[in-house]
Order: structure tokens, then C-alpha cells, then sequence
């Protein structure tokens, strides 16, 4: 089944053109099948790139999907068009105000991990999101700074500054096999990582609950399994486009700024040569298998979840 998004949605285009099955919402309205309701709470810059990322994976499983894009109410972005956010976004104070309830909501990242969480400017907002998410979502995915700030908020678990950022394709271990989120996986994958935080082992291992799914030697805990609050956290990014890191990179080397080639992205750690996909198999698995989890466990009425 496709994902059901705005035909004027620049993700439409771009789905389509990779063969990814995607709908309007005319087409929608003539297969007899509740879609599940997933909501992205993009907190990133670039709101279209983020998009396509993860529009490409929760839409490539057999469910229909029907997403929704969410925004902070009060924060503006600079990166993306005010047409773009104006037709496509909902602020969350009007998505709670309706009501709604989702079956999945995505967290994504923000650039911001150098702020204490309190001094985030949204960060009462972002609260009161982690909140409704226990009474109106029925699964919901922290992605990078996202799960961070989830996970700190549930449990207490800090982010610590890194003294140097920790950018690259790191090799990750399967700490449970047996995890319906990890059926398919590998022993061990490869996850892109570019953060300047961490969070310690210790400190997951210290909050009652946590489950650890996904590690690595080099970066630490990766995935982390909250059921008490129908949560995942993720500290990288299986979402990356191929050369989401080259950008990063380029970006830093075009401005100035000190900054290490990406461990293990290039072929022969040189820039020069376009750097290989190794993620992308394990990515559609997560995404895939977090949805169909959402598929085994919601309620068929969407009014029953959180209930």
C-alpha cells in the first residue's frame, strides 16, 4: 500500500520518482481501509530534506500510510519557506486543541544540542508534546536530539557534551535479537552518526524500563526501546539521504570550520570519491518493522488509544 500525501507535497515527486508507491487523498477516499495515522514533528531546518527521509521509509512498508506534518507552534524556521510551511504544517497547540489522535509520531533532531534542553525556546511546548504523546499516540519515535530530549524527560537520562563530534558510519551491535524492531537485522550495521552529545549506558542501564536494542563501542547506545511509554529512542540517523553527510561536510570545509572527514563514509576515507550507502537496507527494516508493530497493537478505533 502507498503513503497518502499532498499531490502538491514536494515528497510526492520525489517518492514517485523512486518508485516509492504514494497517493492523494482522492485515491485514498476509494480504498475501503483505515490508514495508519502517523505524524511527523519536524523540529529540523530543512523541513522538505526531512521530509523525503522519512516519508521514504514509513512509506515503503505494504500499510497505507497517511502522514501528517506538525510543527512547534511559536518557532519560526528560516530555512523553508513560509508558502511551504503555511500549506503543509499544522502547529501541535492546534493538532491538541482538535483532539486527534495518532497511531505513530516521529521526533525528529534539531541543531541545538549545544543548549541545555531548558534554555530551548520551545522546550515548555515540546513537554507538553512528550505528554500528549502518552493519551493521543500510540507509538512514538525520538530521532537523534529528539529521542534525547524524550528520554530526559521520562527518565532523567542526560546528554553529554562529546569533546569531539563523533561524525561517521559506525558499526552498531544487535543487543536483542529477539525484538520484533529488530527482526530481519543483522548481528551488527552500519548507522550514520553526527552528533556532539551523548548518552551513557550507564545511565539507560540506571532508569528502570530502558531496553537497550541497538550499541556501539565507538559511539555508545544507539537504540533504545521505552515500552512503559509505548516509545523508541534513536541517537543517529538511519534516515540519511547518501550524502546527507557529504553536505555536512562540505558545508563546514566551505565555512571554515574545523571538522574531520566522516569515518568510514568515503571509499578509502577520501573526499573526493562519492561516499556508499551501507544503511539503507537496515533503515526500511526499522521503520518497516516499527510500523507493523504499530499495525499489530493499535486500536481500530483511533478514539481507544491512550486509553
Amino acid at each position: 500500500m502507498p503513503i497518502k500525501i499532498p499531490a502538491t507535497l514536494p515528497a510526492f515527486n520525489v517518492l514517485t520518482r523512486e518508485g516509492v508507491m504514494v497517493m492523494d487523498e482522492d485515491q485514498a477516499a476509494r480504498q475501503d481501509i483505515r490508514p495508519l495515522k502517523i505524524g511527523l514533528l519536524n523540529l529540523m531546518p530543512k523541513k522538505i530534506q526531512t521530509e523525503n527521509q522519512f516519508a521514504r521509509l514509513i512509506g515503503a512498508t505494504p500499510l497505507q500510510i497517511e502522514l501528517s506534518l506538525i510543527r512547534m507552534s511559536e518557532h519560526q524556521t528560516k530555512n523553508t519557506a513560509a508558502e511551504h510551511m503555511e500549506s503543509f504544517y499544522r502547529p501541535f497547540s492546534e493538532v491538541a486543541a482538535s483532539g486527534e489522535k495518532y497511531d505513530g509520531l516521529i521526533i525528529t533532531g534539531a541543531p541545538i544540542e549545544h543548549l541545555p534542553f531548558e534554555d530551548v525556546t520551545y522546550w515548555d511546548e515540546l513537554r507538553q508534546v512528550f505528554d500528549w504523546t502518552q493519551s493521543h499516540v500510540h507509538s512514538t519515535f525520538g530521532v537523534c536530539w529528539g529521542g534525547m530530549a524524550m528520554i530526559y524527560h521520562f527518565h532523567g537520562v542526560r546528554k553529554h557534551m562529546l569533546d569531539a563530534k563523533a561524525f561517521g558510519c559506525f558499526r552498531h551491535r544487535n543487543m536483542a535479537p529477539a525484538s520484533p524492531y529488530l527482526r530481519g537485522f543483522s548481528d551488527d550495521c552500519v548507522i550514520p552518526v553526527s552528533r556532539w552529545t551523548e548518552v551513557k549506558q550507564a545511565e539507560i542501564d540506571a532508569a528502570p524500563g530502558l531496553v537497550t536494542l541497538l550499541a556501539s563501542d565507538d559511539v555508545g547506545p544507539a537504540l533504545v526501546e521505552d515500552p512503559a511509554h509505548r516509545a523508541l529512542y534513536i541517537f543517529n540517523h538511519f534516515e540519511y539521504d547518501s550524502d546527507t553527510l557529504k553536505q555536512e561536510y562540505d558545508r563546514d570545509v566551505a565555512s571554515g570550520t574545523a571538522i574531520n572527514v566522516p569515518i568510514n563514509y568515503y571509499p578509502d576515507d577520501d573526499p573526493a570519491r562519492m561516499p556508499l550507502n551501507r544503511w539503507r537496507s537496515h533503515a526500511h527494516l526499522l521503520y518497516g518493522n516499527w510500523i507493523n508493530q504499530i499495525y499489530q497493537s493499535t486500536p481500530f478505533e483511533l478514539d481507544e488509544i491512550g486509553t
